[in-house]
């Protein structure tokens, strides 16, 4: 097993210490424990709805296609943040393994596709995949700066491929035709970080990004927020892999500020709020889907305390089906986006179900489809983007990251 294997796999087991929580839809200010001082803390969301008519994997049963027709999942397996791509393909495996057992003349064959989530090596799965005519579908790639790099390729093969976690919202508007974004964009997340700020009671927010397609994409978008409330206290800018943060925490402390907005991944995440805490910080920090994995609480140790953040997506450990069915195939509780990584899949194979079993049929399928999914309803614009933006706010408690409730 090579080290970054092993590393795949230490998280996988970590992530088995998460549990569900439970309590009502919404965050309620007040009570709760491991708030930021002189901040309020929120209340654990300890349920959620899923509509009746969600979406399942299973089908009818009646479906048929050839003999290794394939859905392929591309993203990062290994990597400084590789248990985000994780997480998703897990979603699919289990959305497969639900075809498989209910459709015995159309055994859909699963290739992953490791990109390290890294733009300058995401080219090469990317080009080996659309090669492969039996791949029929794909769910990736999960990052901005992959998915910048490589969608012109999947154009070009007119591959259909559905994000569960790319947010830069300049992505669409390549116009790309094979694109779909199966979740809410950085244009709702970043403003949803200012909507978080104000329910802890912040009053001051410094604002810090990384060198990323996602980190600048997104600290714009919460920039423009922050503003327009009045809550920016400064930014300052960090580069990916950086590991000494003593310039960006002085100017924190410096600020003042009652809070941190992070927008970047957690392997910065995780050391800037650990050396920030060090130096006496004891506001809030506020990190987004990138940040929200439990690798953050590793990484970051009695620091991550202190630790909000917003998602646009649904905590499936409250599906108690979806969590369950998910623990059978990953032996873990879900992660962020496992959910919207399982709808990615279920659309694909409900297509294959209705005889989309070409790349064209599928790509029209999908562009066409309006339907329920477990984490939102699910009906693209001629852009590839959802009309469906709920985000979700996070806070690590009892050393788990458990909902809050939507951002709204």
């Amino acid at each position: 097993m090579s080290r970054t294997l092993k590393t795949a796999a230490a998280l996988a087991a970590l992530s088995l210490t998460i549990a569900g929580c439970a309590n009502e839809e919404g965050g309620n200010e007040g009570g709760g424990g491991g708030g930021a001082e002189g901040l309020k803390t929120l209340q654990a969301q300890t349920s959620i709805d899923v509509p009746k008519d969600a979406l399942k994997a299973a089908g009818d049963g009646k479906a048929k296609c050839a003999a290794g027709t394939t859905i392929a999942f591309i993203g990062a397996m290994t990597g400084d943040n590789a248990q985000l791509g994780i997480n998703e393909y897990n979603g699919v495996q289990l959305a497969i393994n639900e075809h498989n057992k209910s459709n015995k003349d159309c055994q859909v064959q699963f290739k992953k596709y490791d990109t390290e989530g890294d733009p300058t090596k995401a080219t090469g799965p990317v080009t080996q995949a659309v090669g492969d005519k039996n791949i029929v579908g794909v769910i990736g790639l999960p990052f901005s700066g992959e998915s910048k790099a490589t969608g012109a390729i999947f154009e070009q093969a007119g591959l259909v491929h559905i994000t569960p976690s790319a947010t830069n919202p300049g992505l669409t508007g390549n116009g790309w035709k094979t694109f779909f974004r199966g979740l809410g964009n950085d244009n709702v997340q970043g403003p949803a970080a200012a909507i978080l700020a104000e329910k802890l009671g912040a009053k001051k927010v410094y604002l810090v990004m990384d060198d990323s397609d996602y980190g600048i994409g997104l600290g714009g978008t919460a920039k423009k927020a922050l503003t327009e409330k009045k809550l920016l206290a400064g930014e300052d800018k960090v580069t990916t892999k950086q590991k000494d943060f003593s310039s960006t925490v002085q100017k924190i402390v410096n600020s003042k500020a009652d809070a941190i907005f992070y927008a970047g991944y957690y392997a910065e995440g995780a050391p800037l709020n650990q050396q920030l805490v060090a130096k006496g910080f004891k506001g809030a920090f506020i990190g987004p889907d990138g940040v929200k994995d439990d690798q953050f609480i590793k990484l970051s140790g009695d620091s991550s305390k202190n630790a909000y953040f917003t998602c646009p997506c649904i905590p499936g450990e409250l599906i108690p089906d979806f969590a369950s069915a998910y623990k059978g195939v990953a032996n873990a509780a879900p992660g962020t986006y496992s959910v919207e990584s399982y709808d990615a899949a279920a659309i694909l194979l409900a297509g294959l179900q209705k005889g989309n079993t070409d790349r064209p049929k599928l790509l029209n399928f999908v562009k066409t489809y309006d339907g329920q999914g477990l984490s939102k309803k699910i009906k693209w614009d001629d852009k590839g983007e959802l009309s469906d933006l709920a985000v979700y706010g996070y806070k690590v408690d009892g050393g788990k990251i458990v909902s809050v409730g939507k951002l709204d």
